[in-house]
C-alpha cells in the first residue's frame, strides 16, 4: 500500500462527479439531483422560519396574509410546507417583511 497522498479539487461550476470517475451522463445527472435536493432543503428551512415567526407573532393567516402582500392561501402554501411553489427569493422576502434578518452562513 503506497504513502501518497492525493489532493483535488473540483473547480467551480464543475462537477465532483465526474471528477470521481461517473460516466458523464451519470454525473450530469447526479450533480442535477445534488443541485435540486440542496435547494429544496434550504426552501424548507426558510419556509419552516415563516411559519415559525408567524406563529411567534400570534397571527391568524389573513393578518399574515395582509402583512405580507400575499393571498392566505399562499400563507397556507407557506405553512404546509409546499416548496416547490416558491423561490428562495420570495422565502427571504416574507421573512423580512416578518422582521427578520436572513443569513446564510456555510459551515465547514
Amino acid at each position: 500500500m503506497s504513502d501518497k497522498i492525493v489532493a483535488h479539487t473540483t473547480p467551480a461550476g464543475g462537477n465532483v462527479f465526474a471528477d470521481l470517475g461517473f460516466e458523464p451522463a451519470e454525473a450530469e445527472q447526479l450533480k442535477q439531483e445534488s443541485e435540486r435536493r440542496i435547494k429544496s432543503d434550504l426552501k424548507i428551512q426558510l419556509m419552516s422560519e415563516v411559519t415559525h415567526a408567524i406563529r411567534e407573532q400570534d397571527m391568524k393567516q389573513e393578518e399574515a396574509a395582509r402583512l405580507l402582500g400575499v393571498t392566505r392561501p399562499r400563507v397556507s402554501d407557506v405553512m404546509t410546507g409546499k416548496a416547490s411553489k416558491f423561490t428562495i427569493d420570495a422565502l427571504v422576502d416574507m421573512l423580512q417583511k416578518l422582521g427578520k434578518t436572513v443569513q446564510l452562513r456555510v459551515a465547514v
